[in-house]
């Protein structure tokens, strides 16, 4: 296990826990979670230069700060349920949502919440770290466990203000407005073929968060080293290596602030990747000699070169910079791919022109480094990154193209590769010219997005399909599709297109139809056969996977076991609570993701919280 940073004893730690959260609320923020072996399956401590290295590493210094993920959750009501909703029973939920209401000016609130058309509603969201003013993050709902609402399809949830909550003194605490929410309710049920009626009540409002704070990241001396001199050496240590342009004016990322605290901002090449960036930063050595520099460089080449030691050398040969930039080419010319991949991992982050190709080769083959290897190639301004990635669109892999498109929307969004369209206040429409298997992804976080990947997708002339409770499609002789709404107390709509899914889509949102609709509308046409694609729910990473050393070449079993990989998952293609652990590489179709009970889901999403920041 890895040698945590804080140590609690257990007798009073309820009482520690509440002294924490009293300290969040009121402004503070602190690292609750701390990275160990049996959530980041390895130990890096334990591949630290042995004692032949003298320099003294900023890690051995500091710890970090601000790099816990903080729930923030509410009250609120959900609306434009017709009648599944329900008038809640009394409780401290309905008060205070009765309380927010009045604050929002609501006329007759008490009748407003007793309509069937309505439904109280719990919300969360998490603030993670590096989080800024203005960023948007995905809010769960879900009604409470004695509510009688039916169903949350379709619904609206009303603006909330979101808080950090505590119980303190046996009394509930909340913290100030952190996030407000508001938007189009996903369920659950929208992206499974299950009958389970609590994903009925339960879902999303994808992006629907905008954070109303920013949380800042940085550096704490531990006690036996506080002082001025020593938070001053960290500090020109930091900036030495790292640096932004503030009107044409070099400037420092580290700010002392005082003794025993170091404020950092963050440097653009790693905003997608704040673990890495810490890590990083904790591995740049404080006060070190030429003569040294040089003696650490001959002592990382041979680490870099062996698997074991590999990661921990390379990230100390990307803190370096400039001066690695010649080892870690060393790395790539290996034989041994878990050389050959960190090496091209810290080469990607040093923009080395020599990494794209390696980096893209390893996306293709290797499950295990696959989301490192993209996040490495979107964080490079190279032109070979682009090619590499746009390579990565073709493959049969769904998890590797999705990932490539993610990467190249990071880099540039108007990029004419995988420039969308929005489609009303609804969600945005991708088609990718691809010449791999046709796909069709669905996105269940951060963002509503539908991705078509293939040539122009043809829908067979369908007898019917719903599009939600209010829209059907059937087919309009050989060549065209009948797009229809029915809703009581309205006109009955209709409009035609082309038998292609993308038109299809427009045509369903050009009839007020939401991103749920046509969720379920591509669930059916895929389940009737109708269209000829794969059908992915959320290409997502699968949580601890492993390298697999292949065999010997008399075939026999490999000297080493398989290895988890030491680097953490990039905040590009960052967990949301509910993600399962199932490879959207599946060979079942179409795919659905298949969620953990309540429980489950919460526990599994907390101990991948678990704090990769105070790796090495």
């Amino acid at each position: 296990m890895m040698p945590q940073l804080l140590s609690v004893p257990r007798a009073p730690w309820i009482a520690w826990f509440a002294a924490v959260m009293f300290t969040t609320l009121v402004g503070c923020t602190s690292t609750l979670f701390h990275a160990s072996s049996a959530k980041s399956g390895i130990d890096l401590e334990e591949f630290e230069p042995d004692d032949a290295q003298a320099v003294r590493l900023v890690r051995d210094f500091v710890m970090p700060w601000g790099t816990n993920y903080i729930a923030i959750e509410g009250v609120a009501m959900v609306t434009g349920l017709g009648v599944d909703g329900s008038d809640p029973p009394p409780s401290g939920q309905r008060s205070n949502l009765l309380n927010e209401m009045q604050t929002h000016d609501v006329r007759n609130p008490n009748f407003v919440l007793a309509s069937v058309d309505t439904s109280l509603v719990l919300v969360r969201t998490i603030l993670p770290p590096g989080v800024q003013k203005g960023d948007r993050l995905d809010v769960e709902v879900r009604v409470p466990a004695r509510s009688e609402t039916r169903s949350l399809e379709g619904g609206w949830l009303m603006q909330t203000r979101l808080r950090e909550v505590a119980v303190l003194n046996d009394s509930l605490r909340t913290g100030r407005v952190s996030a407000l929410a508001e938007g189009p309710v996903t369920i659950d049920s929208v992206f499974s073929d299950s009958e389970d009626k609590v994903r009925e009540v339960r879902g999303k409002v994808l992006g629907g968060a905008i954070s109303t704070t920013s949380r800042s990241l940085g550096l704490v001396v531990r006690s036996e080293n506080h002082s001025i001199r020593t938070a001053s050496l960290i500090g020109a240590a930091i900036n030495a290596r790292f640096f932004s342009h503030d009107r044409g004016i070099k400037r420092g990322v580290a700010t002392p602030k005082r003794d025993n605290y170091i404020e950092l901002e963050v440097h653009p090449r790693y905003k997608h990747n704040l673990a890495r960036y810490m890590r990083v930063i904790r591995a740049l050595a404080v006060n070190e000699s030429a003569p040294e520099r040089v003696e650490r460089l001959e002592l990382l080449e041979r680490q870099l070169l062996e698997p074991a030691t590999a990661a921990p050398a390379a990230l100390q040969l990307e803190a370096i910079g400039r001066e690695g930039i010649r080892l870690l080419h060393l790395g790539l010319r290996s034989e041994d791919p878990e050389v050959r991949f960190y090496a091209a991992e810290a080469l990607g982050y040093l923009d080395d022109a020599a990494a794209a190709e390696p980096l893209g080769e390893i996306a293709r083959n290797e499950p295990a480094f696959r989301w490192h290897a993209i996040a490495a190639l979107s964080a490079m301004e190279h032109i070979s990154a682009h090619d590499e990635l746009s390579k990565l669109l073709h493959v049969s892999s769904a998890e590797t193209r999705y990932a490539a498109f993610v990467a190249l929307r990071t880099r540039s969004p108007s990029d004419p590769l995988i420039r969308g369209e929005r489609l009303g206040d609804a969600f945005q429409l991708h088609v990718v010219n691809s010449t791999g298997p046709p796909m069709i992804h669905l996105s269940r976080s951060r963002r509503a997005e539908v991705v078509l990947f293939g040539p122009p997708m043809e829908l067979d002339s369908p007898d019917f399909i719903y599009a939600g409770k209010q829209i059907m499609l059937k087919a309009d002789g050989a060549d065209r599709i009948r797009v229809m709404r029915f809703a009581a107390r309205e006109e009955d709509r209709e409009v035609s297109c082309p038998p292609l899914v993308d038109e299809a889509i427009r045509r369903i949102v050009e009839l007020d139809g939401t991103y749920s609709d046509v969720a379920q509308f591509l669930q059916e046409a895929r389940n009737k056969n109708y269209v000829d694609a794969r059908l992915v729910v959320d290409a997502l990473p699968s949580w601890g996977r492993e390298f697999r050393r292949s065999s010997t070449k008399d075939g026999q079993a490999p000297d080493e076991p398989d290895r988890p990989v030491a680097s953490p998952i990039p905040g590009l293609f960052e967990f949301h609570p509910s993600a399962s652990n199932r490879s959207p590489d599946s060979e079942d179709e179409p795919l659905f993701d298949v969620e953990a009970s309540d429980e489950e889901s919460d526990r599994r999403w907390w101990s991948r919280l678990g704090d990769w920041f105070t790796g090495g």
